[in-house]
């Protein structure tokens, strides 16, 4: 690994937090600075020379739009830069599957992009952000890493981000990856891949961005299945002008008939509707009745992730349900 010139995008969350204790349950998140951090990093002698930059610092419970519009913007800019060998963004965990997903979506493939976390603030005992730094340097610094889109490492593994989730509330080993596991394994000396890149186009070169970031976000509610669920659940979650909804039905994205025939009647209107499941892990294939009642089966995609592919295909003016469902298809 060469001293490849890295930039730091540093949006705050439990990485940058403290407690206030080392053995205190509650903290506040986004409290270190950018370069604060960076001078703690400084002394473990990473090879490579970081650049950081403050877009943020925040609990990631509070990401949206406009953090990712700026967020987009730096790291395009830095990617256009032939001095620029990669880029880190540090990130709250809470929506770290979104903001990794919605990059991946809209950033060319030809340069590492790598988010990480943390689980636990900087001054708890067993903090894991700087270790989990030192690991997405690592990743970063590696000209394997171009052609596999963004990813996120937490925890010594590297997941791709169509495929990382938050798993768990608490501890240090939070996340998971769906379909393909972890994509890696990285420590701060050593990093072994499970698989060539993928993200490549016709000529074996990294993909360009597969889409262009919205200026304006679609209304795409997600609507959570539960027993006893009324049709005005449907009808509430489509007020406002909602162009698209993401349903997290039971099992395989299973609804009430009643429900299911509130949106296929929205699906006739025009709105895109994708099945997804409230189950934590699992596929939701292609029924039969989709293509009669208009549905999207959001394929190995959660709710929050297929949310974000529905925005961003609406905002890049796709309304033709059969042409959003390739795009759930892709890998």
């Amino acid at each position: 690994m060469s001293d490849q010139h890295i930039l730091v995008l540093a949006t705050g969350g439990t990485i940058a937090g403290t407690a206030g204790s080392a053995t205190r349950r509650d903290y506040r998140p986004g409290q270190i600075g950018i370069a604060e951090f960076l001078a703690e990093i400084a002394t473990l002698d990473l090879p490579a020379k970081l650049e950081g930059r403050q877009i943020a610092n925040i609990g990631s419970e509070d990401m949206g739009p406009d953090l990712w519009r700026k967020l987009h913007e730096a790291a395009s800019e830095a990617l256009a830069d032939p001095a620029c060998g990669g880029i880190i963004v540090t990130h709250g965990t809470d929506t770290a599957e979104e903001t990794a997903f919605l990059l991946d979506q809209t950033l060319p493939c030809h340069k590492p992009v790598v988010l990480v976390g943390a689980m636990r603030p900087a001054d708890a005992v067993g903090s894991d952000g700087l270790r989990n730094f030192a690991n997405g340097v690592r990743v970063a610094g590696d000209e394997a890493a171009a052609g596999r889109g963004v990813v996120l490492v937490m925890s010594d593994r590297v997941f791709a981000a169509r495929d990382a989730r938050k798993a768990l509330t608490s501890g240090v080993d939070a996340f998971r990856g769906f379909p393909r596991g972890p994509i890696g394994h990285v420590t701060p000396t050593s990093l072994d891949w499970f698989g060539p890149a993928w993200r490549l186009d016709e000529n074996g070169h990294p993909e360009g961005a597969r889409y262009e970031l919205f200026t304006d976000s679609p209304r795409v509610p997600i609507l959570h299945a539960y027993a006893g669920m009324p049709t005005i659940d449907v009808d509430r979650a489509l007020g406002d002008g909602a162009q698209g909804l993401v349903f997290a039905g039971f099992g395989e994205g299973n609804m009430p008939g009643p429900v299911r025939d509130r949106l296929a009647a929205a699906a006739e209107s025009g709105v895109l509707v994708v099945r997804a499941s409230r189950v934590d892990e699992g596929l939701v294939d292609r029924e039969p009745d989709d293509a009669r009642l208009g549905f999207i089966a959001a394929r190995a995609l959660g709710p929050a992730k297929a949310r974000v592919l529905l925005q961003l295909l609406l905002a890049n003016g796709v309304t033709d349900p059969q042409e959003a469902q390739a795009a759930f298809d892709r890998r």
